[in-house]
């Protein structure tokens, strides 16, 4: 989903700057009796992603390795997953994490044509209010007002058309049928496939709202997900991790930075605060 909404992160270019000098402090608090995790964290999280990557081959002409195997070979479980998340770029951590995630089992048909709608989103910011109507009448046919769901009408709709014109067709929905597209989606459909379109409308909606309510989410009970945790962080730190921080404020009275505190300690948890950026 091209959903960003601006730069409203928390990560942003370091101004002086200096990639080789960053390599070579990695390199020593990597290759020093004992990896200092303070170093890697302080230079990883405070240096945008097109930094990283100059850090990186900076690092691999300084050492001749690359920093991702280093970090591999000298942290382990969660940091190194974070760390290692930080050093990669953004195109490749998002594909291993679409893999990771496909790896859950949607039937091979509805799995294919999520794969083939993937880049056929429409970018045009222009709403045709008469093709919202028409969409969210299709939708209404293929769901409420029939027996069993056609689930392709859904998917083709949900995973094409331009994030605006989607938030018209959420409004022309509700006016159809009285409910809202969710509330439609979460009746008639379960399992993965509704975990999907579910989060595809809360997205539409309000992309940093969804992911508040993620990382919530990940951190409450008795344990925490680590993994969502560290997806949303990193992916999200600059684009707009200070909306999400905001939208998590007001959902749960409580800021993001503190839940962090409580729920995680150690390096990890200073390595998680550095990326939240700051207490509100």
């Amino acid at each position: 989903l091209s959903l960003q909404t601006g730069e409203r992160g928390t990560i942003k270019p370091q101004a002086h700057f200096d990639a080789g000098d960053d390599a070579v402090a990695l390199r020593k608090a990597i290759e020093g009796l004992g990896t200092k995790e303070k170093t890697l964290i302080d230079i990883l999280t405070h240096r945008s992603s097109a930094q990283r990557q100059l850090i990186c081959e900076a690092y691999v002409e300084a050492t001749g390795r690359t920093l991702v195997d280093d970090l591999r070979g000298d942290t382990s479980g969660d940091l190194e997953a974070l760390l290692v998340a930080l050093a990669t770029p953004p195109a490749a951590f998002d594909c291993h994490e679409v893999m990771r995630a496909m790896k859950v089992s949607f039937t091979h048909k509805i799995n294919n044509n999520i794969l083939l709608d993937n880049g056929k989103r429409d970018e045009n910011t222009t709403v045709d209010t008469e093709k919202a109507k028409e969409d969210a009448k299709t939708l209404y046919d293929a769901g409420e007002k029939k027996w069993g769901t056609d689930e392709s009408k859904f998917v083709d709709i949900l995973c094409q058309r331009s994030v605006p014109q989607l938030r018209q067709t959420l409004v022309e929905y509700k006016n159809i049928s009285g409910k809202t597209l969710q509330q439609s989606i979460e009746g008639e459909m379960t399992g993965e496939l509704e975990e999907l379109l579910v989060a595809i409308v809360k997205c539409v909606k309000s992309m940093p709202t969804y992911f508040a309510e993620r990382l919530h989410e990940s951190m409450k009970g008795g344990g925490t997900d680590e993994s969502s945790l560290n997806r949303i962080m990193v992916s999200r730190s600059e684009i707009d991790l200070l909306d999400i921080r905001a939208e998590f404020k007001k959902l749960y009275e409580y800021s993001l930075h503190s839940a962090i505190k409580s729920d995680l300690s150690g390096v990890l948890g200073d390595c998680v605060e550095a990326i939240c950026g700051g207490d509100d």
